[in-house]
């Protein structure tokens, strides 16, 4: 086992590595995902770099292989590191994580796509490994490629620990997939996992043969092996394999085996040349973005940052920047360097260790991050070049270090970065539902200098989303900078509700200044002390999803602008849920007033950690309010009191949670009052069953009462 100090020393910037080189083969192979071999090859020969603008994409996408690989891994977290987590955990993370129908999941129907016929079978009541099992569905879809694409997170919180590893990916893939598949993907962890500490790629393939019973698999990867020491011509290697493991030889729609000999073969062919690899994998087809993502990982991991600085400069256009979507919308919009540090806490937790890690969200405490920060492409007039690093590439301080050049009097430096969806840069291959991370209200903490010398002033901008999808910006004051690190604070002002979508900077002076500035760090914390959407803000029916809806996650069936009230909810099963919010808020309340339809049960929800883990606080059937927890498919009833009430009239209801203690109210008087510890954090929305309510607006408050808790754990 691996002590703490040097899983986060050593192990740190390779974990961070690995992250940067699945989203970078994952983006570098998307664009052509579905494209034949000659498709490929007649229109790039090779794809040696980013080729998105080129098939008109955007380069930051949302991918199956990206949230499933960082949403999946959530099972490590969320059931407190135990290195004996049951497959149980894993197939419960699904149905928390995923909205049907609409995240992570190609959603191709029962029977041929393997992840949706495992989710059908789990949402049924079933339960992993069962949900994946050959014996359930059959050899065909339990031996499809989806066992390997989401597992790179679970290895590289395991470092040189590769029994562990296979062990954890073996429960998590056997949610949705079996047999050949299921060796594969842990053939891949083991090699991950081994690629800490060893090299050699031939050492080890021989090594993580022994976690291999399959023999059609060990024959396939042998053969790999033998062509790949005789030839080192990528597309000679891929004619030899085609005939025999292709597409056309297996059944289903995109099987394990072709696409497993691709990821072999690109490693092998790619040797130490970190870009290379990830070239052949996307330029081979078959499944292309989860064979160059897959390399990528292990690569990253293998080689470390300056394996990836080596070649092209694939970081920069990225910037760290990654969507991974799921029910838990504030979580949505992240980056290299959070998710990082998800996986060398939960490295560390495996072995037993605490870790200390930066409690900021923005630290850029890596070689080179930048954690989403890229030049700001709003019109804030007259704008002069702009280049970012980080702090590390020139000293041992980390920071994000803004290199301006010919800024002067009317000519400013700007550099943003997402909180929310820009929508102008979305693929609509996979629905992107997110919810912003930053709200009017919150106070802001930036912590920045000019450490060669100089003056400069900053003010901070946010650009949002108006009530006509129109973008705005509001700035701050301004701050003097005239030494090396200096604190100021900016509260956010009052956007009537509407989606945050950048947080940026303006930088000013009125002499020339040639120089770098230096945001050393940026936080805020809890929830919004005052955020609301007020009102009927419907401005068009022919436009019931305007993008201040957008920044919710609902897994109700229907959820729309309304006529007379805010929103119109729906949802034809039980829990329907609709949330905003993140993880960071902790102790709030939350207020709307409802009108019922047809209904069984509705009302208002907070501390949702996924739309399965949540706190509920519902009227039910015209004659009782309740307050619940709610984890997986285990109801608690908290408290409950008699409440008449009749279909078509309003009612105020308001939710609140400070420490342990829940009080739900209604009309102004608190009817219910309960306490739990099981959640201590997270978003808050609405809940319906069976039926339809319309709300009239949402308010998010905090008042002065003590809080409980400090914790982010949501266990």
């Amino acid at each position: 086992m691996t002590s703490l100090s040097s899983c986060v020393e050593k192990y740190g910037n390779q974990i961070y590595a690995g992250v940067l080189g699945k989203l970078i083969g994952v983006y570098l192979g998307r664009p052509v995902e579905g494209w034949s071999y000659e498709k490929i090859r007649d229109t790039f020969d090779e794809i040696k770099y980013y080729v998105h603008e080129k098939t008109g994409v955007p380069l930051i996408v949302a991918d199956d292989d990206i949230s499933g690989t960082f949403a999946f891994f959530r099972a490590v977290e969320d059931y407190g590191y135990d290195r004996e987590i049951p497959e149980k955990a894993f197939g419960d993370t699904w149905l928390n994580y995923i909205i049907e129908n609409k995240t992570i999941l190609w959603w191709g129907g029962l029977g041929r796509s393997t992840e949706h016929t495992a989710f059908l079978n789990l949402k049924n009541g079933m339960e992993a490994p069962v949900s994946g099992s050959v014996e359930t569905n059959g050899k065909t879809l339990a031996e499809q490629i989806g066992a390997q694409i989401f597992i790179d997170a679970i290895a590289m919180a395991c470092p040189d620990d590769p029994d562990l590893a296979v062990e954890l990916v073996r429960k998590a893939a056997g949610v949705s997939h079996d047999g050949i598949a299921l060796e594969a993907a842990c053939h891949l962890a083991a090699l991950e996992a081994m690629a800490f500490t060893e090299k050699d790629v031939n050492v080890l393939l021989d090594r993580a043969a022994s976690y291999i019973q399959n023999p059609v698999l060990k024959e396939m990867i042998a053969d790999v092996r033998d062509i790949c020491s005789k030839e080192s011509d990528w597309r000679k290697v891929r004619d030899y394999l085609d005939p025999k493991y292709g597409y056309q030889v297996f059944p289903g729609c995109c099987h394990m085996i072709p696409n497993h000999a691709m990821v072999i073969a690109a490693i092998l062919l790619g040797g130490d040349d970190f870009q290379r690899s990830i070239s052949i994998a996307a330029s081979a087809a078959w499944d292309t973005d989860c064979n160059a993502g897959n390399v990528g990982a292990f690569n990253g991991i293998r080689l470390g940052l300056s394996g990836i600085d080596a070649g092209a400069d694939f970081r920069t256009p990225v910037a760290d920047l990654m969507y991974v979507v799921t029910s838990d919308g504030g979580s949505v919009v992240t980056d290299a360097v959070l998710e990082s540090r998800k996986i060398i806490k939960a490295a560390a937790k495996l072995n037993g260790q605490d870790v200390e890690l930066p409690s900021e969200r923005y630290r850029f405490e890596f070689p080179g991050a930048l954690q989403g920060f890229a030049p700001c492409e709003f019109d804030h007039g007259i704008m002069a070049p702009v280049r970012l690093g980080n702090m590390n590439e020139v000293s041992d301080e980390n920071g994000l270090m803004i290199h301006c050049s010919h800024v002067a009097d009317g000519v400013t430096a700007n550099v943003s970065t997402q909180t929310f969806i820009d929508f102008s840069k979305l693929a609509k291959n996979f629905s992107t539902v997110a919810s912003p991370t930053l709200y009017s209200s919150q106070k802001v903490v930036t912590e920045a200098g000019v450490p060669d010398g100089g003056k400069v002033t900053v003010r901070p901008y946010i650009l949002y989303y108006d009530i006509n999808d129109q973008i705005q910006v509001m700035y701050g004051g301004t701050t003097l900078l005239e030494k090396k690190r200096q604190r100021f604070e900016w509260v956010v002002p009052d956007t009537m509700g509407m989606s945050i979508y950048k947080l940026g900077y303006e930088i000013a002076s009125r002499k020339r200044f040639d120089g770098a500035v230096v945001i050393y760090s940026i936080d805020w914390k809890g929830a919004p002390t005052n955020f609301a959407q007020r009102g009927m803000l419907m401005t068009s029916i022919w436009n019931t999803n305007p993008l201040w809806l957008a920044g919710f996650a609902s897994s109700a069936v229907h959820f729309a602008a309304d006529f007379k009230d805010t929103y119109c909810i729906s949802n034809i099963e039980d829990d329907g849920l609709v949330t905003i919010g993140s993880r960071e808020w902790e102790d709030y309340s939350v207020t709307s007033t409802v009108t019922f339809s047809l209904h069984k049960a509705g009302g208002l929800v907070l501390r949702s950690a996924g739309h399965k883990r949540y706190y509920g606080a519902a009227l039910v059937g015209y004659e009782k309010a309740v307050v619940y927890m709610q984890k997986d498919k285990k109801r608690v009833i908290l408290g409950e009191a008699p409440f008449s009430y009749a279909e078509d009239s309003r009612y105020e209801l308001t939710f609140a949670a400070h420490g342990g203690k829940l009080t739900f109210s209604l009309n102004g008087e608190m009817v219910i009052q309960a306490e739990d510890d099981t959640y201590a954090c997270g978003g808050a929305g609405f809940t319906v069953s069976g039926g339809t309510m319309t709300c009239d607006s949402l308010i998010i408050s905090v008042d002065n009462e003590p809080c409980g808790h400090a914790s982010m754990s949501i266990w």
